[in-house]
């Protein structure tokens, strides 16, 4: 595993040209670790276990169910009076007429009437956009207290194959933007000389950490029991242990017909269904009825991109976060980016030149699956466990998006020792 990692540490090259960032360190870390009275701050940051997609635990599990459940765990373990919520919103992608289920979720759950909300879909980033909608909402004046969700099921809602008109198709990058994300993630290895080695490499740096975190009961810490059904579902049935670089090695192409045909079902994000959850107030407001302060929502930052290489998003995305916060990417102790392939996370990792044992520290997409509008929620989840587990300070969250796009968020860990 150390071999692996040191390898893969020797593959850095710089960013060109006017994308570079103009600095390692930052002016702004200082003031953002600053408690202010205004400052948007998250009181409970929380995730379901998650399942392997039409096989695992959640598979016959719509997210009207999954997303009532959770309600109610998390009013249950927090004691929050959810007549006190100004807004919900709930980051998803494919469900059917995903306002009204989630509408319908919150009303079973006890949360009243009263008590509005909404739904945001931009794919991979529809949990971080769920934060960041919330977040705006308190920063405006708007609310002083909402709920920020992710949720998919990917076992029963499955990605639509999307159909454009002719007249639309016809453009190149339209084209390219509805394409299916196995032949972003070939058109990504292909351009950038990405070989199904390394890969495999950075596949089994996912594979062996997510591993390790789950023997060792680090998930237990971030995942909220929740009951479906008679059963306590509380932990991933996603990960697969004793993965190997022989095993990997033998895996047959997942697009044979694709560029390089280097994307296998060992090095690409899985396909699973969950759900996840933050709580989000004003310091001054979380200070005046006792709510337990753990982190602080700095900012995020959305970029586009080339569609065909969607996955190196991250790299333009996070340089544009870092700048927004003064910060510089030494300043940041944990980064949480989604592996949707590991032809484009390998790719940003070198690009980025950030050290990968300060990324994803107990593995990410690739081993734990990747429910679409869930992750921008739960990688905020691991990486602030993270952060307190380390005693670290910040949190930089980032993500490729289908059709061409990236984003990433900053946040600040309030459970130091």
């Amino acid at each position: 595993m150390l071999d692996t990692i040191v390898k893969v540490r020797t593959l850095y090259c710089p960013l060109k040209g006017a994308r570079r960032a103009a600095s390692t360190l930052g002016s702004g870390r200082a003031q953002l670790l600053q408690k202010k009275h205004d400052d948007i701050v998250i009181t409970f940051a929380k995730r379901t276990a998650m399942g392997r997609a039409r096989k695992g635990q959640l598979k016959d599990v719509p997210i009207d169910e999954l997303l009532c459940r959770l309600f109610k765990a998390t009013l249950e373990k927090t004691k929050l009076n959810p007549a006190s919520i100004d807004d919900i919103c709930v980051g998803t992608c494919h469900p059917p007429s995903p306002l009204y289920v989630s509408r319908a979720a919150a009303l079973a759950a006890g949360i009243p009437d009263s008590v509005p909300i909404s739904t945001v879909n931009r794919l991979c980033s529809s949990g971080l956009m769920a934060i960041r909608s919330i977040a705006h909402s308190i920063r405006a004046g708007e609310i002083s207290l909402g709920v920020a969700v992710g949720v998919e099921s990917m076992s029963l809602n499955p990605r639509p194959t999307p159909v454009v008109v002719d007249t639309v198709g016809a453009s190149a990058q339209a084209h390219d933007c509805i394409q299916p994300m196995g032949w972003t993630s070939e058109m990504v290895a292909q351009t950038y000389n990405i070989s199904r080695q390394k890969q495999d490499e950075y596949a089994l740096i996912s594979h062996t950490r997510a591993a390790k975190a789950l023997a060792d009961g680090v998930f237990a810490e971030e995942i909220l029991p929740i009951e479906l059904r008679g059963t306590v579902v509380s932990t991933d049935d996603t990960i697969r242990p004793n993965v190997s670089a022989e095993g990997l090695a033998t895996l047959k192409p997942s697009f044979p017909d694709w560029g390089t045909a280097s994307t296998t079902a060992g090095n690409a994000s899985g396909v699973g269904d969950g759900a996840a959850l933050c709580i989000l107030t004003t310091r001054a407001r979380a200070e005046a009825e006792g709510y337990n302060v753990i982190a602080k929502f700095v900012g995020a930052a959305v970029v586009g991109v080339e569609p065909r290489h969607m996955g190196i998003a991250p790299i333009y995305a996070i340089p544009k976060v870092l700048a927004q916060a003064g910060l510089g990417k030494r300043d940041i102790d944990v980064y949480e980016i989604n592996e949707a392939f590991a032809s484009q996370f390998a790719y940003c990792v070198e690009q980025l030149k950030i050290p990968i044992d300060r990324i994803n520290p107990n593995g990410g997409s690739i081993a734990l699956t990747h429910p679409l509008g869930m992750t921008g929620v739960r990688q905020v989840v691991t990486g602030l466990e993270e952060l307190r587990r380390r005693n670290g300070e910040l949190l930089c969250t980032s993500m490729c998006i289908g059709s061409g796009m990236g984003a990433a968020g900053i946040f600040v860990n309030e459970q130091r020792w």
